[in-house]
C-alpha cells in the first residue's frame, strides 16, 4: 500500500506557484507517472494555487496559501486552501471565460475539472475558498503502469 502525506504553506507570491509544480513533480514520481499524467497533475495544482494568488489575494504577496496532498495507492488528493476574499458565485466562478482579471483567460477551475476526477470548491465571502481535486490513476485509462 502506497501512503503519503504533504503540507506546505507558503506565501502569496506568483514564484511560489512553481514550488507548488514541483512539489506535483515529486509526488507523480513517487507514482511513476507517465509524463502526460504528470502534466495534467502539475496543471491542476498550479491552477488552484495561482488562483488563491491572483484571485483570492489580488497579487499581494503578504498572505499565505496551504496546500495538502495526500496519496493512497493509485489516488490522489489535493487541498489548497487560501484566507481571501472568497467566491461570491462558485458555479459562475466554474464557467469557462469568467474572471475577476481582465488579463486572464478564466480557464483554471475548467483546466481543473477536466484534468481531475473530481473538483469540489467551497468559499465564503471574506473569508477564503478551499479546492480539493482528487485523481485515481491506477483507473485512468489513459495511465499505462
Amino acid at each position: 500500500m502506497k501512503t503519503n502525506h504533504l503540507s506546505l504553506t507558503f506565501s502569496s507570491k506568483p514564484e511560489n506557484v512553481l514550488v507548488a509544480r514541483m512539489l506535483a513533480s515529486s509526488v507523480g514520481a513517487q507514482l511513476d507517472l507517465p509524463m502526460n499524467d504528470l502534466e495534467e497533475l502539475k496543471v491542476a495544482i498550479s491552477e488552484a494555487v495561482s488562483n488563491a494568488i491572483i484571485h483570492a489575494y489580488s497579487n499581494t504577496p503578504d498572505h499565505t496559501v496551504a496546500m495538502d496532498i495526500h496519496i493512497l495507492n493509485d489516488v490522489i488528493s489535493v487541498r489548497v486552501s487560501d484566507t481571501g476574499c472568497g467566491i461570491e458565485d462558485i458555479p459562475q466562478a466554474m464557467q469557462a471565460s469568467f474572471s475577476t482579471d481582465p488579463e486572464r483567460m478564466g480557464l483554471g477551475f475548467v483546466f481543473m475539472k477536466s484534468f481531475m476526477d473530481t473538483l469540489d470548491v467551497t468559499s465564503e465571502p471574506g473569508k477564503g475558498t478551499t479546492v480539493l481535486m482528487t485523481k485515481n490513476f491506477q483507473s485512468n485509462p489513459r495511465t499505462s503502469h
